[in-house]
């Protein structure tokens, strides 16, 4: 028996609108307003972190973008972001892809944009195979492209000594889908992130009209221990502005390199499409992203949801998801309302499946990639939370 209730939450934060509706000036005024101020950066349920929004995929003219690298940097922060980053494609001996001189320069603008504390500018990279899939990387000194790792082991052994992490990116496209996500333990650790919403699409069942399994059970049903992101994948010139397509959630200490990282490698972070959404959730106690110290029990979820007055009172899902086997199967839905503290018990059993993610959904609109009929993921996902793993 699932045991619910809802308390509210104060929401944190101003949207204000300083343009008329309808113009361009005013979709940039508001969406670099709900960024900064949709809702408080401060979580109402845990303590020592703080929310940065952040978008870690985007393009420019050094591979297959339309814009000036030199200004993507300041337009995501001009949009409200907090941390960005550039992950120009490497395909074979540069060809629409970086080269050693433009990947110096991805270092040294990100260099130049870096604030502290304020603005964290990350240089990184999109491993490009047309078969296998597209995999970013960060916090490398170097670049691999297709002549030098040209299969995806060859892609983890790289990674594996230079000690970068990593992140599946749109999950599904790509036919043979990173191998089917064959696992490699070496590399559980420095794999951080799978892409649920990039663009403005959700990947929860990409594939699956086709006979393929959902990407999120394929991958962590495989053993990856990822995180959830959103991105843009941004390719034109509005680096940060357009509305509705992923970005990330990071809650970490400090808004610098070195913080980021620990939250990335944490797996303290989650995947939304809308600006300014603060999501935290524990479960008995642990963080997203941390392991449960048990094979079998109830589950205490405490959640924070919230967008600022903007979205105060409106009505959300959070759907339990656990392992399945074409898509995720769902433990229990519970209706909520953003700016609450929603607390709810879950029965879990790791012989189940190991794993468990929060989704965040909009009831009143319809989810543009359904996966089998009637399934409770049909409906608009607004935002995931990154798993948790129960740990006998």
């Amino acid at each position: 028996m699932t045991r619910r209730r809802s308390l509210l939450a104060g929401s944190g934060g101003l949207l204000m609108l300083a343009a008329a509706p309808g113009t361009a000036e005013a979709a940039t005024t508001t969406i670099a307003q709900n960024e900064a101020q949709g809702a408080a950066r401060a979580s109402a349920i845990t303590q020592g972190t703080s929310l940065v929004h952040a978008d870690l995929h985007n393009h420019t003219l050094m591979s297959d973008g339309d814009g000036d690298p030199a200004r993507a940097f300041e337009s995501m922060r001009a949009a409200g972001l907090d941390v960005a980053a550039l992950t120009d494609h490497t395909t074979l001996f540069a060809i629409e892809g970086l080269s050693s001189s433009e990947w110096n320069r991805t270092g040294q603008l990100a260099d130049a944009a870096n604030v502290p504390g304020v603005y964290t500018a990350l240089r990184g990279f999109e491993w490009s195979h047309p078969l296998l899939g597209h995999v970013n990387v960060w916090y490398t000194g170097s670049f691999t492209d297709l002549g030098g790792s040209s299969s995806m082991n060859r892609l983890y052994d790289w990674l594996g000594r230079t000690g970068g992490i990593g992140g599946f990116n749109h999950p599904g496209r790509e036919i043979l889908r990173f191998n089917n996500f064959a696992y490699n333990a070496a590399l559980r650790e420095q794999m951080v992130g799978l892409e649920m919403f990039n663009r403005g699409d959700d990947y929860l069942f990409d594939g699956w009209s086709s006979g393929q399994t959902s990407p999120l059970t394929a991958c962590l049903n495989a053993g990856w221990r990822t995180g959830l992101t959103g991105v843009t994948d941004e390719h034109g010139t509005e680096w940060g502005y357009p509305e509705g397509k992923g970005r990330t959630g990071v809650w970490a200490v400090e808004n610098t390199r070195n913080g980021v990282l620990a939250a990335l490698r944490d797996r303290r972070f989650f995947a939304t499409r809308v600006s300014g959404l603060r999501l935290d959730a524990t479960a008995s106690g642990v963080r997203m992203g941390g392991s449960l110290p048990f094979a079998k029990g109830d589950v205490r979820f405490v959640v924070d949801l919230d967008r600022g007055p903007e979205w105060a009172g409106k009505p959300l899902n959070i759907q339990v998801l656990r392992p399945g086997t074409a898509a995720p199967a769902v433990a229990d839905v519970i209706e909520t309302q953003a700016g609450r503290i929603t607390e709810f018990t879950v029965p879990l059993d790791a012989e189940d499946g190991s794993w468990v993610v929060l989704r965040v959904s909009d009831p009143t609109q319809a989810n543009a990639s359904p996966g089998p009929s009637g399934h409770p993921c049909n409906d608009w996902g607004v935002a995931y939370s990154s798993p948790w793993w129960l740990t006998a």
